[in-house]
């Protein structure tokens, strides 16, 4: 059921994003005069079309949902008729072709746009960003930060949720800050300015940043009582129910959920005998906690949440949204941020000063659609947000076959006066594809080798 929905969610993020570029071609080359032959959203067999006749546009919609083409009249594509050769796109002027082929990376930065505009008027909802225990000799250790710090702003950019906080923190660095100003406020609501000092290798790999920061949120102490229950889970086998609490595992008394997460931890396949208390009656059960792989470790699962009091989930849950009108430059610095800080990583990782594990392929895509979408409507448009960015920003890049490729012939056709001729186009189209699939070769070896960790 989950690889169904994973699925589901990955061909709702391609399918729409890849139609919305293609139809930024299909719009912009209809009102340069350029002759569109079909616009097609989907790849394959054709399931549906429609053309009100000959000499209009054919819409279809075809069997496999990852994306579109756009076929327009061009002479360097077959025989073309002698009435529509104006309206043959090697035969419209530069500025027009130029116009028609950034068309669909824009469109892409301008969905981003309204999807970013969509998140901060619809508002976004997350954990404050509270500081719990702070790890000796990390980071955060050094800057001074203490445990229950909240975090209010990062470089003067409001951070109201964990997740923000911590994304303006990474990408800072990304950036090449050596040094971040971090705004908290403390248990006394004094505010102060906190200086986190990076060094030049921090920058490198956002995983070993993370680990490097010694930041982790503040979680307070809970009492053991179960609160959501998975199916076919170790709690519900053993006949746990949401309300129960625990009182002791194996004769030794419980305190708080950490103590019995902690616990269930080390004992994967092993019986451990409890006494609950359900309803004010005490109950003796047995569980056997599941083993999972956690990175280099097996550890014991039951498949069961704590429960949460509702004041206590709201006294540490952050709301924040902007009006429409004030959301539109926020939504713009926001596209342009995600823009520039995409650019800095690829050109950090072609001359070796960025891992490439940073480099995502169609499976890590296809996990994260699938779980922003589990997290909610708002999570999962603000991914489609970052890839439709991503899509925008690799699309413009100077490689062949892409977008960026044929401007790149465009602009050396402006300096010579006349196309580049088609055997060099070829050889570089060619080495285009080849430099494509080396990077999509190494992204999807990458996403096997994260399946396996």
């Amino acid at each position: 059921m989950e690889t169904l929905n994973t699925l589901f969610y990955f061909t709702i993020t391609i399918g729409v994003l890849v139609s919305i570029h293609e139809f930024g071609h299909f719009w912009v080359a209809r009102k340069a005069g350029v002759k569109v032959l079909r616009f097609s959203v989907g790849f394959g067999k054709v399931l549906w079309s429609y053309q009100k006749n000959s000499a209009t546009t054919e819409y279809v919609l075809s069997a496999i949902p990852l994306g579109g083409y756009v076929k327009m009249v061009d002479e360097r594509e077959g025989a073309v008729s002698p009435e529509d050769l104006p309206f043959a796109f090697n035969r419209q002027s530069l500025p027009a072709r130029a116009a028609i082929v950034v068309a669909g990376p824009l469109f892409n930065l301008i969905l981003a746009v309204a999807l970013f505009w969509s998140v901060l008027v619809i508002g976004e909802s997350g954990i404050k960003p509270i500081l719990g225990s702070i790890e000796q000799g990390s980071l955060a250790a050094d800057a001074g930060f203490a445990e229950r710090d909240e975090i209010l702003s990062v470089n003067d950019k409001l951070t109201p949720t964990w997740t923000e906080a911590l994304s303006v923190i990474i990408e800072s660095a990304l950036d090449g800050q050596l040094e971040i100003n971090i705004a908290v406020k403390n248990l006394d609501d004094q505010q102060q300015l906190k200086i986190l000092k990076l060094a030049e290798s921090d920058a490198e790999n956002p995983e070993a940043l993370y680990q490097h920061l010694g930041f982790k949120p503040w979680s307070p102490k809970l009492k053991p009582i179960i609160g959501q229950i998975l199916p076919d889970s170790a709690a519900l086998a053993a006949g746990l129910k949401p309300g129960d609490l625990i009182i002791s595992a194996n004769d030794n008394p419980i305190n708080d959920w950490m103590q019995w997460v902690d616990t269930v931890k080390k004992q994967p396949d092993s019986t451990i005998k409890l006494i609950i208390e359900r309803d004010g009656v005490p109950l003796p059960l047995t569980i056997i906690p599941k083993s999972v792989q956690v990175e280099q470790r097996i550890e014991g699962k039951i498949g069961a949440s704590v429960y949460v009091p509702d004041d206590l989930m709201k006294s540490m849950t952050a709301q924040y949204s902007l009006p429409p009108l004030a959301a539109i430059p926020a939504a713009i610095e926001t596209t342009y941020y995600y823009s520039w800080t995409t650019l800095k990583m690829m050109g950090k990782m072609l001359v070796g000063k960025a891992s490439v594990e940073n480099l995502s392929g169609p499976i890590s895509i296809a996990q994260y659609a699938g779980q922003s979408a589990n997290m909610g409507f708002v999570h999962f448009i603000k991914f489609m947000g970052l890839v439709s960015v991503s899509l925008g920003v690799l699309n413009l890049l100077p490689v062949p076959v892409l977008d960026g490729g044929h401007l790149l012939f465009f602009a050396i056709e402006s300096i010579k006066g006349s196309p580049v001729s088609e055997k060099i186009q070829l050889m570089f189209q060619q080495l285009g594809i080849a430099m494509l699939i080396t990077l999509m070769t190494l992204a999807m070896f990458l996403d096997v080798q994260r399946l396996f960790k």
